[in-house]
Formats: C-alpha cells, structure tokens, sequence
C-alpha cells in the first residue's frame, strides 16, 4: 500500500488515533492484567507504556527504531487491558493500527520475514492445511512426537520446541470432512444464520464445527455454512499485516452480508469481524458496509444465551475448568454467556481457574514469534487450571486449545480440552436420546 512519507515514526494511513491515546490517565490498572508486565515488570511493556510510545511515534521527527518496534512486537493484544481499564482506553483499536505501522515501516531480519511469509501462506488457505493432515498422522503415529519432545533438540530451538508441541491431533477423516451448505432447523425455525466456518478451525477442528452446527439446528436455526469465506483474515489483520487481511475482510464482507446473522465459534474470527468497521474507516466504498456486517456478527455463545432454550439437555457429569479466551472475553465482553451455558448442563460442574485475565500465550502467531514468553504463559496458565481438578478443560479458541493442550502434555497431564460447545452438544444429544 502506497503512503505519504513524512519526517515521524508513524505515517498517515490509519496511524493510533491522538484522542484514544488521550484517553490513557497512566492509572496503573492495567499493569497486573498484562501477561508481559506479568513476566517482566518492564513499563515499556506494560499497556499505558506502549501507549506512551504510540503518543511519541506521531511526533514530528520521531522514529521507529527497534526498541520500540521490539516493545509493540511483545505486546500478545490479549486486551486484557481493556477489561481492567476504568477510563475506557481502546487499546484494542490503538493497537490494531499501531501493528500495520510497524510492518509497514520497521525492517523485519530475514528469517523473521521468511516465517511470517510461511504462516500466511499456509494458515488462511484451508486447502493447504488439508494437505498437511496426513503428515501430522504420521509424525504421532508413528512415534516421532514423543522421541522429539524427549529430545534436548527441542531446548536449542525453541521456535521447533513450539511447534513439536503445538501440532494439532488430527485424523485423516479430517482431510475429507464438509459440512453441509445448509441444515435444517429442528421443529419450528426460528431463524436463519450464516456460519462462519473459518481456516484453521475447518480443517483441525471440524468437530467443533459440526457440534456447532448441530447445536443451532436442535436449537431452531436454519443454518447455512458457505465453503467462502475461506479465511476471515483474523490472523493478519492482528499481527498487523494489512495488505493480507484487507483482501480477506473484503470477500468475508461479499459472502456473507446478505444474512441477517453471522453466527461464529472462535474467538479470534469473531473478534476480528467485530473490528471491520474500524479497520475499514478510511475506505468510503467499504466502510459502511463493514460497519453493518459487523453488527450482525454473533459469538454462538453470545446468540445461543440470548433465546429460550429449545432443546432437551441431558446429563453431562463432569467437573469443568472453563479458560476464557482472549478475544472472546477481552475484545468482545463475552464472559458470562459461556459460563451461563455451561451451567445450565445437568451435572456438570463449573470451576473457575485462577488469573482467568492472564493470556495463555497463544494469541494468533504469538508462540511461533515469541516462544520462551509464550511458553512460560502457557505454563503458567496450564499450573492454573491444574489446580481446579478438573476431568475436562473447555475452551472457545483452536489457539488456545492447542497452546494449553501442549502445556498440559508437557506436564504429564491428558486432560481433553474441548469447546464449550462440545458439551452443550453432548447434552442436547442426550436429552433426545433420554426422551
């Protein structure tokens, strides 16, 4: 994208807006959220520090050196920050456009350009993860998971340690698998939906989306699962790259603004197309469009909470550690459907993890760029929900599930981790089945 040069860090093409960060009054509240803060105890990687740093790269004569680069690289955009605030500071939107003037302005090394390259070339394109089901098959049957991970291979490369351990558990059913383009709703309809059936989440966790789906049905929704979008452009779009994400947001807008409702089931996606309006604000063809369809975006969660519910539930008789992911909890204020939901499962019960606020390290690519944060994050964060003794661990992002699931691994744990809507589904499932 073509911009204007000028003699400041930041040029004038979305740069963090002067009267958001006027909003920070360098409280302090923030400080204990923020998983880098946490770790560090460093200001310049604390919320209001980097905000400091936004307010100096619209200085005239300012520049992006690396340091500062390295303070926004840190940042995870958990928006954990934007929960504790008392002020209000979206630091969700300061940060957004904040990571666009990184890239488009700090010189990345060439092994850093060269994997960030190769993430986007894979992760948006369901058609290529496919394509890496039957290898992940082979590396943990045939047992080069577990030679690898007892390796001191992986404690001199951390980047491999992280993708030893993140590799999702997949099948070669996966590589096959589609849902249908619509399922009728059960009994009387309530309504229609579109359903977001996302990247990573189609191919790595297609169950997620069939109880997804079956649930909305058995609940009275009509629901309609177009194969395009391919990607929603989530992942780009918050680590900062805009020239991947903008094409993106744009087909997802085309594909989908024709329903009433946009239903989605991961965290990230659902966060990001909340945040199109925003994103598309200096784009007069496109902005009010974004604006509408971001309204009509729905957590399943967030939908399902707001109606009576229809379907039978059945006994599910399991202590429950709900995580709360990110962009879920932090960037789209949804805490309480998930929980409500939960709760409402015949024998199920809910326990609450401690430092529910603190980021596991997973946050989009986060752990691949950043893997000794990340991991001592999802340690952390895996310690935590140990303690709460539970038989299942439910989480509604495949970031975090694969972050804590190899957090959990490395402990010696094999505790399922499974999508709220997983339950919720086993529920319903039983309540049909109990009539």
């Amino acid at each position: 994208m073509a911009v204007t040069p000028i003699d400041r860090a930041f040029d004038d093409h979305r740069p963090p807006e002067r009267d958001l960060i006027d909003d920070c009054v360098h409280c302090g509240f923030c400080l204990p959220t923020c998983p880098t803060y946490v770790l560090w105890q460093e200001e310049m990687d604390s919320p209001r520090g980097r905000i400091v740093l936004m307010r100096a790269g619209l200085e005239e004569g300012s520049e992006l050196s690396p340091e500062m680069a390295r303070h926004f690289d840190n940042c995870l955009g958990c928006l954990a920050c934007v929960t504790a605030c008392p002020s209000g500071v979206r630091y969700d939107k300061l940060i957004l456009d904040t990571r666009q003037q990184v890239e488009r302005h700090h010189p990345r090394m060439l092994r850093e350009r060269l994997m960030r390259r190769a993430l986007f070339a894979g992760f948006p394109h369901p058609g290529r993860l496919r394509v890496t089901v039957p290898a992940l098959v082979a590396y943990r049957r045939t047992g080069l998971a577990h030679r690898l991970r007892r390796s001191r291979l992986l404690e001199r490369f951390p980047l491999l340690r992280t993708v030893a351990h993140v590799a999702p558990d997949v099948t070669l059913r996966d590589t096959v698998a589609r849902l249908p383009a619509v399922t009728r709703a059960r009994g009387e309809r309530r309504g229609t939906v579109a359903f977001l059936q996302g990247c990573v989440q189609r191919v790595y966790f297609g169950d997620v989306n069939r109880a997804t789906v079956e649930v909305l049905a058995a609940e009275g929704f009509e629901v309609h699962a177009p194969r395009a979008p391919r990607c929603c452009g989530a992942l780009a779009l918050h680590a900062g790259h805009d020239d991947e994400a903008t094409p993106r947001i744009k087909d997802t807008i085309a594909a989908l603004e024709g329903y009433d409702t946009i239903v989605v089931n991961a965290a990230g996606c659902g966060s990001a197309m909340k945040e199109y309006g925003h994103v598309m604000r200096d784009d007069p063809a496109w902005h009010e469009r974004a604006e509408r369809f971001s309204a009509k975006v729905r957590d399943v969660h967030e939908l399902l909470a707001g109606i009576e519910p229809r379907a039978p539930r059945g006994p599910v008789r399991r202590r429950v550690a709900y995580h709360d992911a990110c962009h879920l909890a932090h960037a789209q204020d949804v805490r309480g459907e998930p929980r409500g939901l939960l709760r409402a499962i015949p024998g199920l019960e809910l326990v609450e993890p401690r430092e529910w606020e603190i980021c596991c390290g997973s946050a989009g690519i986060y752990n691949l760029m950043k893997p000794d944060a990340a991991d001592a994050l999802g340690a952390r964060k895996a310690d935590n929900l140990l303690a709460t003794q539970p038989d299942v661990i439910a989480a509604a992002n495949p970031g975090c599930s694969l972050q804590i699931t190899a957090h959990l691994t490395r402990k010696g744990h094999e505790i399922p981790l499974v999508h709220p809507i997983q339950l919720l589904h086993e529920s319903i499932l039983g309540g049909m089945h109990g009539r």
